[in-house]
């Protein structure tokens, strides 16, 4: 009789992984996990046929899912290599789900760019694959304005898993960045955290300098329409100079190393 695709494609990302064993994604059915946010749209139910990623799946019909509101650690790709545990994070995917049923669940954008669908993925035990991969430790919190619902869920499951060093939380690659280091984070999406030297309006945008010099030193910016969603979140931009703050984007030059915050999501106020 001839193997089944399933299990051959498990028994692969098992020796990727380094040969840890491949459990039957059903014998963790009875484990408690992590509820599905509140007022996501239910969309399609379908059988995943294929994991690129942990968190990007195809379905049998055709459609290829990215999981909203997270990022799992990278795969080697177009030369690049992989991030640190890639493939043990697209094994514990391939394990919870590979031909198995699936509904997706929408907040407000359905498609990206490239016509994949945005969405939450329960799995036909009722396994919440964002939150589960989350309280791993084996994805980040990663949301866009329109697929930002649910997100004060996700950041807490990804504050205890990093609080616990769960998963990519014990590899350095991933650690939260401090203003002062992120001149070495060009070009890629970082947390980053600090105490804000001075908040600033200017124009009607939004700065958060980390540095009296703010040629070089980093900042995250707020423009205009992005700080009235901030003032609606209860949030006012103006009022966070001395504060601890944490945000997270895409890093870039502009006068030292920004960070441009479209949606209130990507800020957390912390404590002192």
């Amino acid at each position: 009789m001839a193997a089944d695709p399933t299990r051959r494609t498990l028994l692969r990302l098992a020796l990727a992984a380094g040969g840890a064993a491949i459990v039957p994604a059903g014998a963790a059915a009875g484990r408690p996990g992590p509820s599905l946010p509140d007022g996501l749209s239910q969309g399609e139910t379908r059988r995943v046929s294929a994991i690129l990623s942990a968190d990007t799946i195809d379905l049998e019909d055709g459609l290829r899912v990215r999981l909203a509101g997270v990022q799992a650690p990278v795969p080697a790709r177009h030369g690049a290599p992989a991030w640190p545990l890639s493939v043990e994070a697209a094994a514990e995917t391939g394990t919870l789900c590979l031909g198995r049923g699936v509904t997706l669940h929408y907040a407000d954008d359905r498609r990206d760019r490239w016509q994949r669908a945005l969405a939450h993925v329960t799995i036909e035990d009722g396994v919440w694959l964002q939150g589960h991969l989350l309280q791993r430790g084996l994805a980040r919190v990663y949301t866009w304005p329109r697929t930002a619902l649910g997100a004060r869920t996700m950041l807490d499951l990804e504050r205890t898993a990093r609080s616990n060093r769960r998963g990519i939380w014990s590899e350095r690659f991933y650690r939260i960045r401090n203003p002062a280091e992120t001149w070495g984070d060009l070009d890629s999406w970082q947390i980053v955290e600090g105490r804000v030297a001075d908040a600033a309006i200017v124009r009607g945008t939004g700065y958060l300098n980390f540095g009296l010099d703010w040629r070089n030193d980093f900042t995250f910016r707020i423009e205009s329409d992005p700080r009235r969603a901030f003032k609606r979140a209860g949030i006012d931009v103006a009022d966070l100079t001395g504060r601890r703050v944490r945000g997270r984007g895409w890093v870039f030059p502009t006068n030292g190393p920004m960070i441009d915050l479209t949606h209130p999501a990507q800020l957390e106020i912390l404590e002192d």
